[in-house]
């Protein structure tokens, strides 16, 4: 599997850690940018050398929410095509249409139980670790 590079795009620093504690255990290669909201990824995607391969995605975030950065980012033509998967404790139907709408990639709730959190993760990296990814 190669290494990935992923851009994390969440408010909480637990969460954060959580995630970085599941690539590290499981020995995954990657690389991982971090915002804390929106307006930081979008600087961060400003950078072309930067590009993830993959963006993981709070709804909830403090000053641009999830829906509100996935407008600019899929409106944007260099950024459009990288994929987005949604990381939420939100299983609100409305929600999960929005997001579906605005053209992610796919949608995970992220459980209460830590085990159950890192088989979707798991899952999440092996599989785009193996899919295709559009490069610009």
């Amino acid at each position: 599997m190669r290494t990935l590079k992923f851009l994390l795009i969440e408010d909480d620093e637990i969460e954060r850690l959580k995630f970085v504690r599941v690539l590290d255990k499981n020995n995954y290669s990657y690389k991982l940018l971090e915002a804390e909201n929106g307006e930081e990824a979008l600087d961060i995607l400003e950078n072309k050398n930067e590009i993830p391969d993959l963006i993981l995605l709070d709804l909830n975030m403090p000053r641009m929410s999830g829906l509100e950065f996935l407008k600019i980012l899929k409106a944007n033509d260099r950024l459009k095509y990288i994929p987005v998967v949604i990381l939420s404790t939100s299983n609100n139907h409305q929600d999960l249409k929005r997001s579906y709408e605005e053209g992610i990639a796919g949608y995970v709730v992220k459980p209460l139980k830590y085990e159950d959190y890192v088989e979707k993760i798991k899952s999440l990296v092996e599989y785009w670790g193996k899919n295709e990814l559009f490069i610009m």
